[in-house]
């Protein structure tokens, strides 16, 4: 599955590693939590 998401990711010009240290900090924060219950 990690691999996956790597070559999706670099299909979409997407730099992977950038993407997932970004969506790693998201869930570390709650904002992955606030966004899932529709608040800003």
């Amino acid at each position: 599955m990690f691999t996956s998401l790597i070559q999706t990711a670099r299909l979409n010009d997407i730099d992977p590693v950038g993407w997932l240290t970004d969506v790693l900090e998201r869930m570390a924060s709650g904002a992955v939590d606030r966004a899932v219950e529709g608040r800003p």
